[in-house]
């Protein structure tokens, strides 16, 4: 089985390209999806989130998202430490999801943080989507009611899309002029070929 990583800012189409993959039959395993699922879920994640923050970070069962984000977002050492405890889960979680899947001869990771999380070394090749940048700015205004200004921040939280690209072994552009669907095809024939 071929793992295929697949990443990209925020506001690239990675989740739309992503999509198109599992489209072509292939099983799509969502990283951020499954960590939400996981942090619900794993009594590991939850004790050692708890014990970072406190008790009162669950509610009702479930993580508080935003009291989450809220702790993390500008500071690098708790969000750091926070990837620590998930990283390693999702990780086992991952490998044991394509264990369930081996009679396929491709999956597609969808990561945000591919690079960033190191989780690249679980895949045999990695897609970089781009965008230009204002054109990405715009798509998060419009999908999550941001101001510019949130998404910029989002944007510099993140790694220069450059060097995401540079890391990539494929490249898809999504700037509205080219078709996502014959760059996704021909992704797939150059890594079965």
């Amino acid at each position: 089985m071929i793992r295929i990583g697949v990443t990209g800012g925020i506001g690239s189409g990675k989740s739309v390209v992503s999509e198109i993959f599992r489209l072509h039959g292939i099983p799509l395993y969502n990283a951020d999806r499954e960590a939400k699922a996981l942090n619900d879920s794993s009594p590991r994640i939850r004790e050692q989130l708890s014990r970072l923050f406190g008790e009162d970070l669950y509610a009702g069962g479930r993580l508080d998202r935003k009291k989450l984000a809220s702790l993390i977002f500008y500071d690098d050492r708790k969000l750091n430490a926070v990837n620590v405890i998930i990283h390693p889960e999702l990780a086992h979680h991952f490998a044991g999801w394509c264990r369930q899947r081996e009679r396929f001869p491709m999956t597609v990771l969808d990561a945000a943080l591919l690079f960033e999380s190191g989780f690249h070394r679980l895949v045999d090749r990695t897609v970089t989507v781009h965008a230009p940048e204002e054109l990405r700015i715009d798509r998060v205004m419009r999908r999550d009611g941001m101001t510019r200004d949130a998404v910029m921040a989002r944007i510099n939280s993140q790694w220069p899309e450059e060097e995401k690209m540079r890391r990539a072994d494929y490249l898809i552009c999504n700037d509205s002029s080219h078709s996502l669907i014959r760059q996704v095809a021909g992704v797939i024939n150059s890594i079965i070929a």
